[in-house]
């Protein structure tokens, strides 16, 4: 089971939202997750990043792949 840690899409046409969730990368986008560990909401002047780092530090440790987006949020937010 490939685990990864990515971006969730919520919110309206032309207003997105993220949760940070762990996933299977077998699932859709927006299918099946395994845990949600924080949100992104890019619409916000700053965009606002709150991510749970325990819990992200935690599942990388277990050998969850963050992708290239949540990787920047996590470096931006001092996770890794």
């Amino acid at each position: 089971m490939a685990v990864k840690i990515r971006l969730r899409r919520l919110g309206a046409k032309k207003a997105p939202f993220y949760r940070v969730v762990v996933a299977d990368s077998r699932f859709s986008r927006n299918g099946r997750f395994i845990e949600e560990i924080g949100y992104f909401d890019p619409t916000k002047d700053p965009a606002v990043v709150s991510i749970d780092g325990e819990k992200a530090k935690q599942w990388i440790a277990n050998g969850a792949q963050p992708t290239d987006t949540v990787k920047a949020l996590l470096k931006k937010n001092g996770v890794l």
